[in-house]
């Protein structure tokens, strides 16, 4: 396979979209790939030029996908890519060789869902226990995400399933439409599983307890509803939650300290980044730093100081999806910076954290659409360009230019 390979040196940043980061907006269509360098300053979101200086790195084109959704590193350095359609693969770099998984529950792909993330258990050297999440339909054309978890087994063949799988967790309750179902999962240092439950694009349900939707849930690594969870003692569903007031969280990630952050979508302006505390109401849609789409204005978040406020918000919006907290060696100088990507923006934005605070510190011009974040093994970042409209989407790597 012939790897398209040009230089990138953080270019200026598209102009951002006035419309909100629903993915269902038009996006300028991606510049032609090309061999030739092309050089510029990275900016930050005020279209200011960065204050640190500008870096150099190398994208690679690496391999092709229908519709990639998210991704994940296997020890050895493979990847397992889900598709939305609800194919999982499973990518060998080193061989540019790809295997389809069998075993995958059925999918319901719809706009914005699908077969969604996919994350390795903390002990998956030992268990090879695989998580991930997906769209499945209801009654009477309802639908909803659901997280399974099963092993994946491989065999001297190349061949690869997954076995004795079992969903452990649903939203609740299923919803018609085709959009904000989030389903993004993450463990943390204590083998604790988190999922971000969006509200479906119902609103309301982000503030209602006897449901999970905007809501971040922590588990067990069974789906079970763990001790020390803010709201047990309402019992039910509601044991789940350890946050609420979420609109569509895309991405989730730790820092160095333990701390959960989460990015998500804003109505007509107002993308937000959180830091996730427990207990806590994000305010969704008593409040919101953007407008609903017929222009109808929500307050903004300093009406209501009782309601937990973002540590940055977007307007014009990046359209946030995938998130990782870089801590590499590749990249020494982003080495606990946060990277999240950015749709309707075409960008992967850098977000430097200090204490409780974060600042957006530098955009990067990719030209595409970047649907999902993660950092290799050897510290190289890695994309997913969202194939949503063309049906294909690269995967991408970054490194420095010198290397």
């Amino acid at each position: 396979m012939n790897l398209a390979r040009h230089s990138l040196v953080l270019g200026i940043a598209l102009g951002l979209l006035a419309a909100c980061g629903g993915e269902s907006h038009p996006t300028p269509a991606p510049a032609p790939s090309t061999d030739a360098p092309a050089t510029g300053i990275a900016t930050t979101g005020e279209g200011q030029a960065a204050d640190a200086p500008t870096h150099a790195f190398t994208t690679t084109e690496v391999a092709r996908f229908d519709a990639p959704w998210a991704m994940t590193f296997l020890p050895d350095g493979r990847l397992l890519v889900t598709e939305m359609a609800g194919t999982l693969k499973l990518y060998d770099p080193a061989t540019d060789t790809t295997a389809t998984v069998a075993g995958v529950p059925e999918v319901m792909h719809v706009a914005q869902g699908g077969l969604g993330d996919v994350v390795l258990h903390p002990d998956f050297d030992g268990n090879r226990l695989v998580y991930i999440s997906f769209v499945e339909a209801g009654d009477g054309g309802l639908m909803g995400a659901a997280v399974a978890r099963a092993r994946l087994v491989e065999d001297q063949a190349g061949g690869a399933a997954l076995e004795d799988l079992e969903v452990i967790w649903r939203q609740v309750p299923k919803k018609s439409g085709d959009g904000h179902f989030g389903y993004r999962i993450a463990f943390d240092d204590d083998g604790m599983l988190w999922i971000s439950s969006s509200e479906r694009k119902a609103f309301d349900p982000a503030q209602d307890m006897t449901g999970n939707l905007g809501k971040i849930v922590r588990l067990n690594e069974d789906g079970s509803v763990p001790d020390g969870n803010p709201f047990a003692d309402q019992g039910g569903v509601a044991a789940q939650v350890w946050s609420l007031g979420h609109r569509n969280i895309l991405g989730m990630a730790f820092d160095a300290k333990g701390r959960l952050w989460a990015h998500e979508m804003g109505p007509k302006g107002g993308d937000e980044l959180n830091l996730i505390e427990k207990g806590e109401n994000y305010g969704y849609p008593v409040v919101s730093n953007g407008n609903h789409y017929d222009d109808t204005p929500i307050p903004d978040h300093d009406t209501r100081p009782e309601l937990r406020a973002p540590i940055i918000t977007w307007t014009p919006v990046i359209s946030p999806a995938g998130f990782i907290i870089y801590d590499g060696d590749l990249f020494p100088r982003w080495r606990g910076s946060g990277f999240i990507g950015g749709l309707s923006s075409m960008s992967l934005v850098r977000v430097q954290f200090q204490d409780a605070g974060a600042r957006e510190a530098e955009r990067f011009d990719m030209g595409r659409r970047i649907r999902e974040v993660e950092q290799g093994p050897d510290g190289a970042i890695w994309l997913l360009e969202d194939g949503t409209r063309e049906g294909k989407g690269w995967l991408l790597r970054l490194e420095p230019e010198s290397a």
